[in-house]
């Protein structure tokens, strides 16, 4: 049987489809704003970003016992964090995570919704976060 690598496919949905669709695993942080459609992606990405209840080699794995309180939608068979659940997990690990895709995100987000952050729920404890970057977020394209 012949690998699927992300070579493979034209838009990172298609991929999700092929590798994640119907099965018990939530894309999150990069892979969810790449199904979510607010991040373009990387060219030729590798492990997905999911959430998952039991670990696997072929993603980078959040293991949960359940996925309950975790927001997500359901888009072509895959299952995806909220584009509010994306943000906050990202803002939960600003430290640790590439701030590029969470930034142009925001950016994206901020100018199909009217120039507003509004229907973006952020818990109370990522308001500082979110405050560092979100002018950051709405200069974004204009920096590009």
């Amino acid at each position: 049987m012949a690998t699927i690598t992300s070579n493979d496919f034209l838009t990172a949905r298609e991929r999700h489809m092929a590798v994640v669709g119907g099965k018990d695993i939530i894309l999150r942080c990069i892979s969810a704003l790449e199904h979510l459609q607010l991040f373009c992606g990387y060219m030729h990405t590798g492990k997905l970003d999911v959430y998952t209840k039991h670990p696997g080699e072929r993603f980078n794995c959040r293991v949960v016992d359940s996925f309950e309180g975790i927001d997500f939608v359901s888009i072509d068979n895959v299952l995806c964090t909220s584009v509010s659940q994306t943000i906050n997990d990202m803002l939960d690990e600003i430290d640790s995570i590439d701030e590029q895709p969470l930034v142009e995100s925001l950016s994206k987000y901020y100018y199909t919704n009217k120039k507003s952050f509004t229907g973006l729920l952020i818990k109370p404890e990522n308001m500082e976060r979110f405050n560092r970057i979100k002018d950051w977020a709405v200069e974004y394209y204009d920096e590009v």
